[in-house]
């Protein structure tokens, strides 16, 4: 690692590759670091997670060429119903002609591969797996880092992009608010007798919302849908240790039948949520990226948009500030980068941890309120607007990359 790029990032996963492609399609080019191998990340049945891409977040993947890689694997979002516990006064969002979708769903493995089939054939970005940072010094003049293989990777400006225990943060000493929900969302994949239709269940119960998300028809013709289940802490070692019919049970009782018989098409795997918001995502030399910025809770599916808005920010500041002559560590830069995304990040998370504050309280008078605050959502047109365009993150200072 001989030559001195632009950015040294840490952490190539999701948000973090997205971030490189982005730079290089702005002439930055960067140094990529991650402790997995690509292999490990991409083999089939290691992550079963699903991913909704907001409308604002495709147009970024279209503009920076990965949409025909991903466009034949995602399933488009055509409707969102929103329900207290399938009880009367759902609200459905269902975007106008003129709209399009409200997003598509994709495996997470299927957005990995095309990003590392991206990142391969790109000459701005070296890329360096299966290897740790052992150290990390941002002096006056660059960046440095030391991996474990001896290596040294040298920049301008050090991304923090590792996720939610980013070290990165932690070394810089950047503070984070944060508290424990006591909920932890099991993920999985079903296939089912009926067709989803396209739409994204959103059902809501006291103990936590079951989110049925759909994904593209199995080869064979079996339907297919994404599943995260939010429970309470207390139950999550019970339902852990369900069978999967069991589990399968457990799920299709919540569900009222929507989609006839069931069948579990994924593994199961389970995660604690909680969250975590950085005031400050910048250091001398150093700026933050998705979840090791912000973390929420997925209520809303809106953790990776938001980390993809950071993407767009960022790429935006500093493609700005290069034209101009200031390079990628400039203070100034990173100081409008976190302008930029603090307003946007605190009232997205803030929305998002009402949602769940709002609808974990049980009993039968809450309920009924909170679907008679569904049904004015539900006639409301303006409302209905706002609320779209919110999930389909077209609202707000968008920057170019984002837009259409």
């Amino acid at each position: 690692m001989n030559d001195k790029r632009d950015l040294v990032i840490l952490g190539g996963g999701l948000v973090g590759m997205t971030l490189a492609l982005a730079a290089a399609k702005q002439g930055i080019t960067s140094h990529v670091i991650d402790k997995a191998l690509p292999e490990q990340l991409t083999a089939e049945g290691i992550d079963g997670r699903a991913s909704a891409i907001s409308t604002a977040s495709w147009n970024l993947f279209t503009n920076i060429g990965l949409a025909p890689r991903l466009e034949p694997l995602g399933c488009p979002i055509s409707s969102i119903a929103v329900t207290d516990a399938m009880r009367p006064g759902r609200i459905d969002f269902q975007p106008g002609a003129e709209d399009g979708t409200l997003g598509r769903m994709f495996a997470n493995r299927d957005i990995r591969l095309a990003l590392f089939e991206a990142a391969r054939a790109e000459p701005a970005i070296a890329w360096a797996s299966g290897v740790e940072p052992v150290s990390r010094e941002r002096g006056e003049h660059g960046v440095a880092v030391t991996l474990s293989d001896g290596r040294v990777a040298e920049g301008a400006l050090l991304i923090g992009a590792e996720g939610r225990q980013s070290p990165t943060r932690a070394e810089a000493g950047l503070s984070s608010a944060k508290w424990d929900y006591r909920h932890r969302a099991f993920v999985s994949g079903i296939t089912h007798e009926q067709p989803h239709g396209g739409v994204a269940w959103e059902i809501f119960y006291s103990a936590g919302p079951l989110a049925l998300l759909p994904l593209q028809d199995l080869p064979d013709g079996r339907h297919r849908s994404a599943v995260v289940w939010t429970v309470d802490e207390k139950d999550a070692k019970g339902i852990a240790a369900l069978s999967d019919a069991q589990f399968l049970g457990e799920i299709a009782a919540r569900m009222d039948g929507i989609f006839g018989q069931l069948e579990l098409s994924a593994p199961r795997i389970s995660y604690p949520l909680n969250f975590h918001h950085a005031p400050r995502i910048v250091d001398h030399r150093l700026a933050l990226v998705g979840d090791a910025a912000h973390g929420m809770h997925p209520i809303a599916g809106q953790g990776f948009n938001l980390g993809l808005r950071d993407v767009g920010c960022l790429v935006e500041v500093l493609g700005e500030g290069m034209r101009l002559g200031l390079e990628p560590g400039d203070a100034q830069l990173l100081a409008r980068y976190e302008r930029w995304r603090s307003l946007d990040s605190v009232s997205v998370m803030a929305t998002t941890d009402a949602l769940v504050r709002l609808f974990g309280i049980p009993g039968r008078l809450p309920s009924f309120a909170r679907r008679l605050g569904m049904g004015a959502v539900q006639r409301s047109g303006w409302l209905k607007r706002f609320f779209m365009d919110e999930a389909r993150g077209m609202s707000g200072d968008l920057p170019h990359l984002l837009r259409a």
